[in-house]
């Protein structure tokens, strides 16, 4: 059915239950796994929710979330070779979420991206967005999303 399933992840325990389901998937249909984890840079300016840093705490600090993402990716790969599922850890360091979740897909040919939704409605979502909602409307391949 599915030969490669990208399960994208930020972390929380929602995500982590898409994880536990996109695993639980692939390993019923012999599946392999990218577990994605996409790492925003630090905000550069006051107008992007930054205040003024220092230039080398701004690398500390991204450096710091890429190290937690490569960490968190790789958990999932061992829940994956509990499962006999083969999962290839990938960290993308990008602004632009629910692109580098398609970009991603597509370049690892999987056929279903899996991912949570946090269900935010109103002035919530307009303020926060929704990256799963853009990952529905423009990508090319089945998405599974879980709540």
């Amino acid at each position: 059915m599915y030969k490669c399933i990208l399960i994208a992840t930020d972390g929380s325990p929602l995500s982590d239950k898409a994880v536990d389901a996109g695993l639980s998937l692939a390993a019923l249909t012999g599946a392999a796994v990218i577990a994605l984890k996409v790492v925003p840079n630090y905000p550069r300016s006051y107008f992007e929710g930054g205040l003024a840093t220092d230039a080398n705490d701004m690398k500390r600090i991204e450096k710091q979330w890429s190290e937690a993402a490569s960490t968190l990716v790789k958990a999932i790969k061992s829940k994956g070779d509990a499962q006999n599922v083969a999962v290839t850890a990938v960290v993308v360091k990008s602004d632009l979420v629910a692109e580098s979740v398609i970009e991603t897909a597509q370049n690892h040919h999987c056929d279903l991206i899996v991912m949570a939704s946090h269900g935010r409605k109103g002035i919530q979502r307009m303020l926060l967005g929704s990256e799963t909602q853009h990952v529905l409307t423009h990508a090319n391949m089945p998405v599974l999303v879980l709540r």
